[in-house]
């Protein structure tokens, strides 16, 4: 299969994330206007919680929605309904030197049969980047493939870092048994993932089921990234605790003898977090601003790109400064923009100034293309629209970087017409 074509590396120049022509050369002008609406749109909170309502109203009358999604938040956000209906949305990024994380984006499920249907998704997600360089990592939610409770109820048995193998789990045996398929569904992926070369994300999730996630994440590391880094744990560094487990992990990681792989995220469970510790009485595991969110984000990427002989780094972020930051760094200390071990990730529809600007200017860059039937995506979907009213800040810059871009071309078509 065709991989993405690099430009010539060039050193000192760090990219200008005020580029607009470059950021959103991928887009006709037809789609760029639709851009526009979408993030006035979401950037209005009124707007997004009456459409939350009305979405999951709809949902529970089993009302059609697909035909108002479809064209709207659903064409921007997510790549198509099947892997196959994600072809165009991966060869465009790839023509634009974006790389592509596949991500099977249905939620909710609650049975075995559902669980097991998942993971055969997942499954040939991962296969179809066999072969295929346009498609940087794989990725998926442990939560998507268990039980919350039974994962909430393990977590509560482990202590932090603690081998997972060696760990005393109190379960009945119908739990052993529940708990045993967890395993074997989310190894089968990493051991995909393993034998086709190409690396897999497991995605962060909410504080009260992570330490099942941790341990399944550093087990898988202990099997498979012993000569290269093949499984990626994430890390929210909204949490108080997380850039002290990462310098844990990296301690644990080289006496033990194997690598790490961490994908770095600010974090998107937050309100959430904070009214489940509220209602339960216990103290929050939030930091109290977003500037302690920042601190302990850019210290982290200084962690890592100060350890990368036993890690490899992807920088999750839609936050311009801090991607600035690990550009700064890399060049810093001499490494080159495409250098294996570090990746920046952004999601499909959002942060393109940052993602193609990056691009352009040779370091490696990926975007998440969630997949799947409309109306399972629903929850995804509400989540990328809570998320963009919630960073207002950001919203409104990607909006005026949007409208920045309009301007330009249509002073462009002007100009051409005189």
């Amino acid at each position: 299969m065709n991989s993405t074509k690099r430009p010539p590396i060039q050193f000192g120049n760090l990219p200008d994330f005020e580029n607009t022509e470059q950021a959103f050369a991928h887009l006709n002008s037809g789609q760029l206007k639709k851009a526009e609406l979408l993030f006035s749109t979401v950037g209005n909170p009124t707007l997004v919680k009456l459409g939350k309502v009305m979405m999951n109203i709809a949902l529970a009358l089993r009302i059609p929605v697909g035909w108002a999604i479809r064209p709207t938040v659903y064409s921007h956000f997510c790549g198509g309904e099947t892997i196959a209906g994600c072809e165009a949305t991966i060869s465009t990024l790839a023509s634009n030197q974006v790389n592509t994380i596949l991500d099977y984006s249905a939620e909710g499920k609650d049975s075995e049969l559902e669980w097991d249907r998942t993971q055969q998704e997942i499954m040939r997600a991962i296969k179809a980047t066999e072969g295929d360089d346009r498609h940087a990592f794989s990725v998926f939610k442990v939560s998507g493939l268990a039980s919350t409770a039974l994962l909430e109820k393990i977590g509560t048995c482990l202590r932090p870092l603690e081998n997972l193998e060696s760990a005393t789990i109190s379960l009945n045996e119908t739990e052993q048994a529940a708990w045993q398929r967890v395993k074997n569904r989310v190894f089968d992926l990493c051991a995909q993932s393993a034998a086709i070369g190409k690396p897999v994300f497991i995605d962060a999730e909410e504080s009260w089921i992570q330490p099942t996630i941790d341990a399944l994440a550093e087990s898988a590391m202990r099997t498979w990234n012993v000569e290269q880094t093949i499984v990626y744990n994430t890390v929210q560094l909204y949490r108080l605790d997380r850039l002290a487990y990462i310098q844990s992990l990296t301690k644990t990681a080289a006496t033990e003898g194997f690598k790490i792989g961490v994908k770095l995220v600010r974090g998107a469970y937050m309100e959430k977090e904070r009214e489940r510790a509220f209602g339960l009485g216990y103290a929050s595991p939030i930091q109290p601003d977003k500037a302690a969110t920042d601190r302990d984000f850019n210290a982290a990427l200084e962690w890592c790109i100060a350890h990368l002989e036993n890690i490899a780094l992807c920088a999750g972020s839609h936050n311009a400064q801090s991607n600035a930051l690990l550009c700064q760094k890399m060049d810093e200390l001499g490494i080159d923009r495409d250098d294996e071990r570090i990746w920046f990730a952004q999601l499909l529809g959002m942060s393109d100034p940052i993602s193609f600007n990056l691009a352009r200017s040779n370091y490696r860059v990926a975007k998440y293309v969630p997949y799947g039937p409309i109306k399972e995506t629903i929850p995804y979907l509400i989540r990328r629209a809570e998320e963009n009213t919630s960073v207002s800040g950001q919203t409104s810059r990607e909006l005026e970087l949007i409208r920045r871009e309009n301007t330009r071309r249509i002073r462009e078509s002007k100009k051409l017409k005189k």
